[in-house]
């Protein structure tokens, strides 16, 4: 394997331009990762601007609008788009602003499950002997609980909360990438490159995370992906249950769980969160597809 620090920059750019092409291409061939794509960019978008998009603030209530129906149905009006909650706070403007709890939720919960599974996981896949024994024991111990159980019980115990729901979620999370992290350097760590780095006086901590690491960020980046689905998930599984973000934060998870009671009688108020939810997490798996796809050489075609 060539060093990339002793290729000339311009052969070094021209390298990561080819593989971001071949990369495009075989991503763009997965017609609904590219559609997924398109949903969560404009996704990010929208959470990005909620404050400029959306016609009401978020805990807004209007008392003279209580349970308005959306524009189209009887009785709807143009100022509420997809209508208002029990305490007449506008739906549209809650799940935009959502959109942020969400992906935020998304993002800080794949990031610490990441991180803590990538150097948890290279240090048992490397020095192997007891210190992978326990670690592996310990990932087993995890992935025997049913995941939103066990994220329930981290929750009772660290108190109802957004902060402590994400933590539970990533310590649940976790397992995947160590179990992924230590199959893809055990793999790695006896081929040729790797014993040339070792040869040539690099340390166990260089080997580690500039030798081996760069070269199994592939199936990691695929479960990150799909982790960040699963995150959006159990996060509005938790606020429904009452163990996740507090009302009257417009998460929805949370919006679903102050509108059961009007299920029958307000169909909108439990109809536009779930939607959201289910758009989502759908656009992000469709995305793992592609990314699967894309990053795998099995799987890529000729």
């Amino acid at each position: 394997m060539t060093d990339m620090a002793t290729v000339p920059a311009p052969v070094q750019e021209g390298t990561r331009r080819q593989m971001l092409a071949e990369f495009w291409y075989y991503f763009s061939e997965n017609r609904g990762a590219v559609m997924g794509l398109w949903v969560f960019v404009l996704l990010v978008i929208i959470a990005i601007f909620a404050p400029v998009l959306a016609p009401h603030a978020p805990n807004a209530q209007f008392r003279d609008a209580i349970l308005v129906p959306p524009f189209w149905e009887a009785g709807g009006r143009a100022a509420y788009p997809l209508g208002t909650d029990a305490v007449g706070r506008d739906i549209l403007s809650r799940l935009l602003h959502g959109a942020r709890y969400s992906l935020f939720i998304g993002l800080i919960v794949t990031s610490i499950a990441l991180v803590g599974g990538i150097i948890i996981g290279v240090i048992a896949g490397y020095f192997r002997g007891w210190i992978d024994t326990v670690i592996m024991r310990l990932m087993d111990i995890i992935l025997a609980f049913p995941s939103l159980l066990l994220a329930l019980v981290l929750v009772a115990i660290l108190g109802p909360g957004l902060t402590n729901a994400m933590i539970a979620i990533a310590l649940v999370l976790q397992p995947h990438f160590v179990r992924l992290t230590r199959a893809a350097v055990m793999s790695e760590k006896n081929r040729e490159y790797v014993t040339a780095a070792r040869v040539a006086g690099a340390g166990n901590l260089r080997l580690m995370f500039r030798t081996i690491l760069p070269n199994c960020m592939a199936p990691l980046i695929v479960q990150a992906t799909l982790s960040f689905s699963t995150a959006i998930l159990d996060a509005a599984a938790l606020g429904f249950l009452g163990m996740g973000a507090q009302p009257p934060t417009p998460e929805w998870g949370t919006m679903l769980a102050e509108a059961r009671e009007f299920i029958l009688r307000a169909w909108w108020v439990v109809t536009f969160p779930g939607l959201a939810i289910l758009i989502t997490v759908l656009a992000i798996n469709l995305m793992g597809d592609g990314l699967r796809d894309a990053l795998d050489p099995k799987l890529k075609r000729s």
